[in-house]
This record gives structure tokens, sequence and C-alpha cells, in this order.
């Protein structure tokens, strides 16, 4: 199993990023996806959701109506568009997924600026 996140960077407070993860090496299509964040001092915690073909997704409260979540199974990639970025939304973003074992990727790092 590999997962790789990339789309990371800087932004100003308000602006917008997309995430993508580019997954491999299990069905992609039979498997729920998530992406995960951890601020610098702090745990890793749950951002977003999704259900193996979309029908279903899930949001942290923080992100509700900034993030959303969605898949594109012919290319193995789950994305994240963030927007109305803020500085609390600063951290290392990582996608998940369980297969038997949890796998994680090695993160993306978003920074945003006040």
């Amino acid at each position: 199993v590999r997962l790789v996140e990339f789309g990371g960077g800087l932004v100003q407070s308000g602006g917008s990023l997309r995430l993508s993860c580019a997954a491999s090496g299990f069905p992609f299509s039979m498997y729920p996806m998530s992406w995960h964040r951890q601020a610098p001092g702090k745990e890793r915690e749950p951002v977003a959701f999704i259900s193996e073909f979309g029908g279903s997704t899930n949001y942290a409260e923080f992100v509700k109506g900034r993030f959303r979540i969605s898949r594109d199974n012919a290319k193995n990639t789950v994305y994240l568009q963030m927007n109305s970025l803020q500085p609390q939304d600063t951290g290392v973003y990582y996608c998940k997924v369980t297969s038997g074992s949890e796998y994680w990727g090695k993160g993306t790092l978003v920074t945003v600026s006040s």
C-alpha cells in the first residue's frame, strides 16, 4: 500500500488549496478514505471521510462548509478542497486507508499565514 499526498504549501488567510492523495497497492475503489491533520504541538485529528464510491462523506465540525472531500476511483486519487483557510488550519495533512492495517502517507504541509 502506498499513499502519496501533495498540493500543500503557503497560503494567506482566506485562501484556498487543493490537496491530492495518490493511492496504489490495493483496490482503491473498495475502500473508504480519509484525511487527517496534525497541527504543531497537537495530536493528529480526523478532518474528512469519504465512502468507497463517494456517496457518503463526513467532516469535522471545524471544517464543515469550508472543506470538501472527493475521490476519482479511475485515478486512484482522493482530494481535499480547502477554502476559507485560517491560520489554525496550519499543519501536516495526511490521507489514510484501513486495508487490514492502517496505512498513512507521509503528509503534505499546509501553512496559512495571517
